[in-house]
């Protein structure tokens, strides 16, 4: 009697530890990992008075918006890059669209595979690693293969009918012109809307396993394509250019511009540029509906209260700033700049707004912290979890930021650009100040019309000596000896 008593004890004991295990991986965080291609701050949680993006305003009111957030590179293959490695520019070699992490760091661990060793379920959709658009739609693109366990690539109408895109720069493709279509037919039909069909079918289709769920969201990148209703939100009447002072240009150096955006507004007249304006709010609204209904998909699955979510785009985006200054490849505060929201369950933060300066590369160390995981180690990011339970907390620190200008008629050679931001400045230099340099008080100069390096005071010349010396620590600044570009994977 005693024996079987002690073997129903054993047994006892054995199903307890089996039912503890699979409760603990059970309740291991689940990450919704949403990116958006192109995206500037234009929604309403960053304060943009046109944008209509009620989804992603509601995300940032259930978790923390991060209102100075900036990338590394802005650029979308380089900044993809060095978020999805935790690792800067310099360190991967990654400066261009063509060339893959791999060839500089074969054997690094990016995100979604330290969530893989971590024994989560880790599937992408869409676009997160680079991809050109809209040539690569519906193709694997740049992709990191060992990054994932399965892969989806949807292909919309918006590809099939791109002989019907507007192209407002017809020397020019329409993946790098102002060109944009009002689409018939449903959201559904669409490549953006698709993606969100799958990522909601991934959502319930491994119950085994907490899952890493990549969502990648191919506008607002041109061309812009949305259906013709979320074009209706947006009147072209009330729509208007941003306001520069007209002598904007003549302190900022040459290389500070885009070698593809070289002619203001690249030439165009103002009612093409409003309409262009219209699409790129269009196709907002129209991403932000699809985060809509990711979100409701988890609460529709009661899956809201054990997700992180993170939304973020690759980098900022311009919309005619610095007198027709358009898309990316700048240093000013619009393309370095980006949306960066993170909601985790059960902390304090959630619904308030970070002042605080933050990186990209921080991305990697937080989710990773958050999911109690292992994250490689010496990574250059912070965690920001004291962020998410105190947005207020003193935290520090610059945020850097860099771009490669290729030789061209009006560079004889390539020029690399850095810049690095704290609380209050901006601090530019090009070929280590070479090519010029620039300052900009962000307490009296939001927008960046004036370029204190220029004719700096005592004030102005203290703070360049102290924001250069931050800089030399972080980011080198020079043409990398090894070549950068490479031919495609």
């Amino acid at each position: 009697m005693k024996l079987t008593w002690t073997l129903f004890f054993l047994l006892f004991l054995t199903y307890d530890c089996v039912v503890c295990a699979e409760t603990t991986q059970v309740t291991k965080p689940n990450v919704l990992f949403i990116a958006v291609d192109d995206l500037a701050c234009t929604l309403g949680c960053y304060g943009d008075q046109v944008a209509k993006t009620p989804n992603i305003d509601r995300l940032a009111a259930r978790g923390v918006c991060f209102l100075r957030a900036y990338n590394q590179v802005p650029l979308c293959n380089p900044t993809r890059a060095s978020l999805l490695t935790g690792l800067r520019p310099d360190q991967i070699k990654v400066y261009d669209l063509d060339r893959h992490f791999r060839e500089e760091i074969p054997d690094v661990v990016t995100l979604p595979q330290a969530f893989q060793q971590a024994g989560y379920y880790v599937a992408r959709v869409g676009k997160i690693f680079h991809y050109n658009v809209p040539a690569s739609i519906g193709t694997n693109g740049l992709d990191d293969p060992p990054s994932w366990m399965r892969v989806v690539n949807p292909k919309g109408r918006d590809t099939a009918e791109e002989n019907l895109v507007f192209n407002a720069e017809p020397n020019k493709k329409i993946s790098a012109a102002l060109s944009w279509l009002a689409a018939e037919g449903s959201d559904e039909e669409q490549t953006d809307g698709m993606i969100a069909t799958e990522a909601i079918r991934m959502m319930s289709s491994n119950k085994s396993s907490p899952f890493f769920l990549a969502v990648g969201f191919f506008r607002p990148h041109t061309p812009y394509i949305a259906p013709k209703k979320y074009f209706d939100l947006y009147s072209t009447e009330k729509m208007q250019l941003p306001y520069a002072p007209q002598d904007d240009r003549e302190d900022i150096p040459i290389a500070a511009f885009a070698h593809n955006c070289s002619e203001p507004h690249y030439g165009l007249d103002k009612d093409v540029l409003i309409q262009a304006t219209q699409a790129y709010y269009a196709c907002v609204s129209f991403v932000d509906a699809q985060i809509g209904r990711l979100l409701d998909a988890l609460d529709q699955r009661e899956l809201t209260e054990n997700t992180i979510i993170v939304l973020w785009s690759d980098h900022g985006y311009h919309l005619g700033d610095h007198l027709g200054v358009w898309q990316k490849r700048t240093l000013f505060e619009q393309a370095a700049r980006a949306p960066l929201i993170i909601r985790a369950p059960d902390m304090a933060g959630n619904g308030q707004v970070c002042r605080r300066v933050v990186e990209f590369i921080d991305v990697y160390p937080s989710l990773t912290a958050l999911a109690k995981i292992q994250a490689p180690s010496g990574l250059p990011g912070r965690d920001l979890s004291p962020l998410l339970v105190d947005p207020l907390v003193p935290w520090g620190g610059y945020a850097v930021t860099q771009v490669l200008r290729p030789a061209d008629a009006r560079l004889r050679q390539p020029v690399m650009g850095c810049s690095i931001r704290d609380h209050r400045w901006r601090y530019t230099e090009w070929a280590e100040g070479e090519a010029g340099v620039e300052l900009y008080d962000h307490q009296a100069d939001p927008m960046e019309f004036h370029n204190l390096a220029t004719d700096p005071d005592s004030e102005a010349s203290d703070v360049i000596e102290r924001l250069r010396a931050a800089l030399c620590k972080r980011a080198s600044g020079k043409i990398p000896s090894t070549p950068f570009q490479s031919k495609r994977l």
